[in-house]
């Protein structure tokens, strides 16, 4: 099993009890990873004002095998982004409120056109016509939301079930056939035992409606997909925002299988609303099973 090394962590944590001169060595990283990560030696010392030797020493101190190493694993490290990485990025402390409004307005808008009536028409075909609904969903948002699902669809009378431990997707993905529609949710698609239990699913041709990525792996397996976006902003301290977006595909699919069959539904919710009533009473506005 590989572990994996963070350098940035071991150059941080080390730096207080390293050298004078490697000290310098470290600064001159942290100052700019990525500048680091694509520095020549020579630059890493001219900029931290030591010898080629101590850039050397540096690199084993940290836990290096040679200064090769020392930049392969910081280019490794700086792969996540300069939004993870440069502390000077603007924090927008006195506007965030108005930015994360602004993004989840931005989101939601950016989704309504690929969020058709046909995709949803069909993606509610699927889970109507099944025997029984399965919810996969794994990691943050994703697995939050497949219980939001359960929650919005339960009261429209669907036999259903939620999943988010892997070895469970694989085990029931396993059970299933025709008659079953599984929904997954993956903002990325590329979560391997979400993947992995969709092929499942597949090799025993049960329906798949995917909540993802258009162009993931999961989407590929999908028999319908409901497209979501990830475009991250550089504000890294707020939530993510594409998680609206599969909040919004989730209530557009509960609210077309709640339009499928208009009467029933209605004495359904009926139903739960005086069940709720009596047991905590209430003003009349208040929302079903909150």
């Amino acid at each position: 099993m590989n572990i994996i090394r963070d350098i940035v962590f071991q150059i941080r944590s080390r730096r207080d009890s390293l050298s004078v001169t490697e000290r310098k060595v470290a600064d001159a990283i942290l100052d700019d990873i990525i500048w680091g990560a694509s520095a020549t030696v020579d630059q890493l010392a001219a900029k931290a004002g030591v010898s080629i030797a101590t850039i050397s020493r540096f690199a084993r101190t940290v836990g290096c095998d040679d200064t090769r190493d020392l930049k392969l694993k910081l280019a490794q490290a700086s792969t996540v982004g300069s939004r993870f990485l440069d502390p000077s990025a603007p924090t927008e402390e006195s506007t965030f409120y108005a930015r994360i409004y602004a993004d989840i307005e931005s989101t939601l808008r950016a989704h309504l056109p690929n969020f058709t009536e046909q995709l949803f028409e069909a993606a509610a075909g699927i889970v109507d016509g099944a025997r029984m609904i399965y919810v996969f969903g794994m990691g943050g948002a994703s697995a939050v939301l497949a219980q939001e699902v359960q929650s919005r669809l339960v009261r429209l009378g669907y036999p259903i079930a939620v999943y988010s431990d892997a070895v469970l997707l694989r085990m029931v993905a396993a059970t299933l056939d025709e008659r079953d529609a599984v929904l997954i949710l993956s903002a990325s698609g590329l979560t391997p035992e979400i993947v992995g239990a969709a092929r499942i699913v597949k090799q025993y041709q049960a329906r798949i409606v995917a909540i993802t990525d258009a162009t993931s792996a999961l989407a590929e397996l999908a028999d319908v997909v409901l497209p979501i976006r990830t475009d991250e902003t550089d504000f890294i301290y707020k939530p993510s925002a594409s998680r609206y977006a599969m909040m919004l595909a989730i209530d557009l699919l509960s609210t077309e299988l709640a339009m499928l069959n208009q009467e029933e539904n209605r004495e359904r919710l009926r139903r739960i609303k005086l069940a709720l009533d009596e047991h905590r009473g209430g003003p009349n506005r208040l929302p079903l099973g909150d």
